[in-house]
């Protein structure tokens, strides 16, 4: 049962894995691409859609929420095979090397993306090096190893699915309650002790654990009144009130932004066509505007509710130097020593009307952990390609 449950969690895991670093735009080498050399693990890159305009939120909510909910599930799959994992001695024979190099693969992996993963929404980074690269190389490595598994033991889990009636064991008390059959793995002890916990109790114990961290997490990429219920959702889930109360992943101080640095001295660089155009904020506020309703959502699986935005678009900006047909933005920011200081953002981002250089949020100006005095807000974007304090923009032809 646990097998089943993980078969197809970690496919939707894998899925929306891959999902997520499409979202990247990692075509767009050295700008947001940080998995240098993947060649043909690149197979599956997209341009990514924006629309619909949550998607982005949909598929990174999914990924994170799910991953937090199948850790019981990881830790009783892996408690149920204990004696596997430690048998003795561990080479036999080559065919044994491979096989125990394959559950080193399947459970080291498993191990190190569900811890890299929890370290990463917590923003606590302790890992050696970038978490994008450790968590996608990872990620290609241990579907390997659980493929390989899954292909050797789908007939046994299958087998002993189909051997019994879920709805009597679920309805087996303890004192009915029997070890399984001597199996050609040697997982059942020889001598089994008495059992003190029904299988119906077993499955009940991890399934209680999956929904108490369901509850604890969802509210963090759902509107409505599961909010103050994403108690492991540490951005800022207290933002205050009035038009800018809404979450920030990372405040201007965290990232060494103050007022000086987006002052009256701003100003807006744009590049393109071989033109270069300088706007003031009043300028840009002079320009045609318009709005957009649109959430922010980050790779940590957190996301706000629609927020009313409006700025210039984007493909009014790329028409102003020339090239209203731009094939991609580089986006600037007057961020200091953050990993994101700039992005890119490809032509069907730059065309969506929805795309704007957003000045204005909920009606008011945005405030300076928001971005004052401007930023970049795109549909079915990740949140950190939503430049904050942007002060220069070079579309390519």
């Amino acid at each position: 049962m646990f097998g089943l449950v993980l078969l197809v969690g970690v496919t939707m895991l894998f899925v929306t894995g891959l999902l997520s670093y499409a979202a990247y735009n990692p075509d767009l080498d050295r700008v947001n691409d940080e998995t240098p050399d993947k060649g043909l693990l690149g197979f599956y890159l997209f341009a990514w859609p924006t629309h619909p305009y949550w998607l982005y939120r949909l598929t990174q909510g999914v990924h994170v929420t799910l991953g937090v909910v199948l850790i019981p599930v990881l830790l009783a799959k892996l408690w149920s095979v204990i004696p596997k994992l430690f048998d003795w001695p561990p080479v036999r024979s080559p065919a044994r090397a491979l096989e125990r190099l394959s559950l080193l693969l399947l459970v080291g992996g498993a191990i190190f993306e569900f811890v890299t993963g929890i370290l990463d929404i917590q923003l606590y980074y302790v890992f050696p090096g970038s978490f994008y690269p450790l968590h996608f190389y990872g990620a290609w490595v241990f579907i390997a190893a659980f493929v390989v598994h899954v292909a050797l033991r789908l007939g046994r889990m299958t087998g002993a699915l189909r051997s019994r009636s879920t709805r009597t064991e679920l309805r087996t008390d303890l004192s009915h309650t029997r070890p399984e059959p001597p199996d050609p793995d040697g997982l059942v002890a020889v001598t089994p002790s008495a059992p003190t916990m029904t299988r119906r109790g077993a499955l009940g114990l991890v399934g209680a654990g999956s929904l108490a961290l369901l509850a604890v997490t969802v509210g963090q990429s759902v509107d409505g009144g599961l909010r103050p219920t994403a108690l492991l959702a540490p951005h800022n889930r207290n933002p205050g009130s009035g038009p800018n109360g809404f979450q920030i992943n990372k405040t201007a101080a965290a990232v060494g932004v103050s007022s000086a640095d987006v002052g009256p001295n701003w100003r807006l660089m744009v590049r393109g066509g071989g033109r270069e155009v300088v706007l003031t904020r009043a300028q840009l506020l002079d320009l045609p505007q318009h709005a957009s309703a649109l959430p922010i959502a980050c790779v940590e699986g957190w996301s706000t509710d629609d927020q009313q935005w409006s700025g210039v678009r984007l493909a009014d900006l790329a028409a102003l130097v020339g090239v209203p047909n731009a094939a991609n933005v580089l986006v600037e920011s007057v961020q200091r020593g953050g990993s994101f200081r700039s992005a890119a953002l490809a032509d069907n981002q730059i065309r969506d009307p929805r795309s704007l250089f957003a000045l204005r949020v909920n009606g008011a100006d945005l405030s300076l952990d928001h971005g004052y005095p401007a930023r970049i807000i795109v549909p079915a974007n990740p949140g950190v390609h939503n430049t904050k304090w942007v002060r220069q923009l070079t579309f390519g032809a």
